[in-house]
């Protein structure tokens, strides 16, 4: 897919993300990356071949609890 030189990480790779950005929706919050990975703002990734990679995320402390 990727036409870049030098190429883009494949799909594959554990540096995936570091693709360039071929088409964007800011509003709907995804990225479409050279490589064929859907970025998601709020989810994860989407891979060519069907994957999903869901993001960790870290929910804020309230106040007075422990970590």
């Amino acid at each position: 897919m990727c036409q870049h030189t030098p190429p883009c990480p494949t799909a594959d790779q554990s540096d995936r993300e570091a693709a360039r950005p071929m088409a964007r929706d800011e509003v709907q919050g995804w990225t479409l990356l050279c490589n064929g990975v859907a970025l998601f703002d709020d989810t994860g990734e989407l891979l060519p071949d069907g994957t999903v990679f869901f993001r960790q995320r870290c929910l804020p402390l309230m106040r007075g609890e422990a970590t």
